[in-house]
């Protein structure tokens, strides 16, 4: 490939749940290197081959997943790209979204970029072989290329997921930068402003200032069981704790993560410690805290759970139905009230506690909370905003600590967020453990003078 192709252009990767999809990390690298700036399109099945994170730390970008979802700056994401992209490519494109296209049901955020944009679009497909050539998707793809005027990549033959052998496998990837290549052309820049395009990711590395500390982290939202089918539960997706987690391994910490339900893709790296109740995560949490360096409490535990769940499932013949309910405890004071860890070695001293208050209306109760909990660090923010609630992929947080700073931060990615909040915990850790080193020097060498 010659270098620079697409110098100036921006090149929309709209990415679907294949099992090729890891393939579409490497095509980002290769349309950037002919000069492209390129954005991401996740659909909700891609989200479980890939999570979001390598594509935002390669394309500088937001990665888009979901069509309600709105930009840092309040604009609509799939609305901007489809705006200002000179093209769009959708590898791998599978069978259901050949089928969605042609048809032009936009329930994700790749096809309700493609139907809402004037750009060229470039679809490589991947999939099973007899997928490939039953007649709905056969027709399917005609309709693409032959009414959309969508340029096609078809699949290669080779080994398939299914342990079969046939068409089906996506096209090798240089020929798919090719075919962007010429779907561009000569056609002028569609938006050379930067203003007019997504948003760039403040992408500025951390440094490793975390190697060697154990971070224990919470995510999702507690189900506390009313009967086997039925239970009370939150908002919560799981995002934000998901953010600390893939941030905090970033920055070198060996990271235990404990996860309620969640509707994000779980970082490999880290020890993930499934949990349900409040009372799981109670026990995760005794196991996970003795030799815990800090904690990062942003799942969202049910504040109630009903006393006596039943072991069937509850008929509604009877008509309504009377729960009675008890409080959970309160697992950050808990924790809090311990002080510090137990065993030998790092995770001795007091851990580092950060605690999460999602509020409606304002923040006016945070102060409280914090001293409450006995905490060191509180991030608040008001669910009830807009890009700042449940499930959202940005957030608008104040961080609160002991000793009565109050940092209100911008609308900015969870993962800017994350690495906010980790800026602070690396600082306190720092400071926590230069504290335990000058109590147990001579009083004379504490003063900087030889004993």
């Amino acid at each position: 490939m010659r270098e620079g192709r697409l110098s100036g252009r921006l090149i929309a990767l709209g990415v679907t749940g294949s099992i090729s999809a890891y393939k579409a990390v490497e095509l980002l690298r290769l349309l950037t290197a002919e000069g492209a700036d390129v954005v991401v399109m996740l659909s909700p099945s891609a989200t479980r081959f890939v999570g979001p994170l390598s594509f935002a730390a390669l394309s500088r970008h937001p990665v888009e997943s979901d069509v309600l979802d709105l930009l840092p700056d309040g604009r609509i994401g799939h609305i901007v790209i489809a705006d200002s992209a000179d093209a769009i490519v959708v590898a791998p494109a599978t069978a259901h979204w050949l089928a969605a296209m042609a048809n032009g049901l936009s329930g994700d955020v790749v096809t309700a970029a493609a139907l809402a944009t004037s750009a060229p679009v470039v679809v490589a497909p991947a999939m099973d072989g007899d997928m490939w050539t039953h007649p709905a998707t056969v027709s399917n793809v005609a309709r693409l290329r032959d009414d959309f005027g969508y340029t096609v990549v078809a699949p290669e033959s080779g080994p398939l997921a299914s342990g079969q052998t046939g068409v089906g496998r996506l096209a090798e990837l240089p020929a798919i930068v090719d075919a962007v290549v010429a779907a561009v052309g000569g056609r002028p820049i569609r938006q050379a402003s930067a203003a007019a395009r997504p948003p760039v990711v403040d992408a500025a590395p951390r440094d490793a200032d975390l190697v060697g500390r154990r971070i224990v982290i919470t995510a999702g939202g507690t189900r506390e069981p009313i009967d086997p089918v039925r239970y009370i539960g939150n908002r919560s997706t799981g995002k934000m704790g998901v953010a600390v987690a893939d941030a905090a391994i970033a920055r070198g910490a060996a990271v235990t993560l404990i996860a309620a339900a969640v509707e994000v893709a779980l970082p490999p790296e880290g020890h993930v410690v499934r949990v349900e109740t409040a009372a799981g995560l109670r026990e995760a949490l005794r196991d996970a805290m003795p030799l815990a360096d800090a904690l990062v409490m942003a799942a969202a535990v049910a504040d109630f759970t009903p006393m006596a769940p039943s072991d069937r499932k509850i008929s509604r013949a009877g008509g309504g139905l009377t729960l009675e309910l008890s409080p959970t405890p309160d697992l950050l004071a808990e924790i809090a009230a311990l002080g510090a860890g137990s065993g030998d070695g790092p995770g001795t001293a007091a851990p580092i506690l950060v605690g999460f208050a999602a509020e409606t209306g304002g923040l006016e109760r945070a102060p409280e909370k914090l001293r409450a909990k006995g905490i060191d660090l509180l991030v608040a923010n008001d669910v009830s905003e807009a890009g700042s609630g449940f499930g959202t992929d940005t957030n608008r947080v104040t961080i609160l600590d002991r000793g009565g700073t109050v940092d209100a931060l911008p609308l900015m990615t969870k993962r800017e967020v994350a690495d906010r909040i980790l800026d602070r915990v690396a600082r306190a850790l720092d400071a926590r453990d230069a504290a335990a080193q000058t109590a147990g020097m001579h009083p004379d060498m504490q003063e900087g003078r030889p004993a």
